[in-house]
């Protein structure tokens, strides 16, 4: 491991084992998150509500992007330094399920430890003051309404738009119909703006604009959502804690905090 690699991993052990918690007083244990900053809405609040059933525990979390978040794994577990529950990190929740598979496969995770917690739906929006809206997507084909949607060839938001179009024969229909924005933001202002009657965005963008545009279908039924997970790190310095919250990411209440910010839980359609 090269220099500034071990000073990375020191820095980071450092911060998670002393820094304060960001969500309850000084308790006897810690648990230890390193996820990806895309994941800090539902990560964070899943924390607060496991603490809240686990008064004795804070949730402490360590950010870092895809990349980053392997390197900093791999560099933890090939120093040397750490062995079975000895390690500084409990539960790893990456962006994607991708990078999971690829920490399986190293055995950086724990094999069979994944836990589903969270799916991203698209989602069919309006303005609120919109009286007459469609209330599924296949109404988008029977209609004239101008449709925000983000742009295929630049987002992850516009590939699953038109996978979705497709899915549904609506492709040729609603093409001289489509408004294409830059990202999710744009899709908002050109709805809000006037310059289309519905938006096509991700379920927690939905959420956080929930003053301005109200949700009239979701496309869960149609086409598979992205689905985000999270399991064990290789050292994890409590097992029994780890598999507690692990276990928590299933229960009702998490399905509850989960839903309440835009997603789903997996395997609701």
């Amino acid at each position: 491991m090269s220099r500034q690699a071990g000073f990375h991993t020191a820095v980071i052990i450092a911060t998670l084992l002393f820094s304060e918690s960001v969500f309850a007083e000084p308790a006897s244990e810690s648990l230890i998150i390193a996820a990806s900053p895309s994941m800090k809405v539902p990560v964070e609040a899943l924390g607060r509500e496991f603490e809240k059933t686990h008064p004795y525990v804070k949730v402490k979390i360590h950010y870092d992007s895809g990349l980053e978040l392997r390197r900093t794994v791999a560099a933890l577990q090939n120093s040397g330094k750490y062995f079975i529950e000895s390690g500084p990190v409990h539960v790893i929740a990456p962006g994607g399920d991708e990078l999971i598979t690829r920490l399986e496969q190293k055995y950086y995770v724990l094999p069979g430890t994944k836990r589903p917690y969270a799916a991203v739906p698209l989602t069919l929006v309006v303005p609120v003051t919109l009286v007459e809206a469609p209330t599924s997507f296949e109404d988008l084909g029977k209609g004239t309404y101008r449709i925000a949607i983000s742009d295929p060839a630049l987002t992850e938001l516009g590939r699953q738009t038109q996978q979705l179009f497709d899915v549904l024969s609506l492709t040729d229909t609603v093409h001289d119909r489509l408004d294409v924005a830059s990202d999710a933001r744009g899709v908002f202002d050109h709805l809000l703006y006037g310059q289309a009657d519905v938006g096509i965005i991700f379920g927690p963008d939905a959420v956080m604009e929930r003053e301005r545009v109200r949700v009239v279908a979701t496309a869960a039924q149609h086409l598979s959502p992205i689905v985000h997970s999270m399991a064990m790190e290789r050292y994890c310095p409590n097992r029994v804690l780890c598999g507690e919250f692990l276990s928590f990411l299933q229960s009702p209440e998490a399905k509850r905090v989960v839903k309440s910010l835009g997603y789903l839980p997996p395997g609701v359609r």
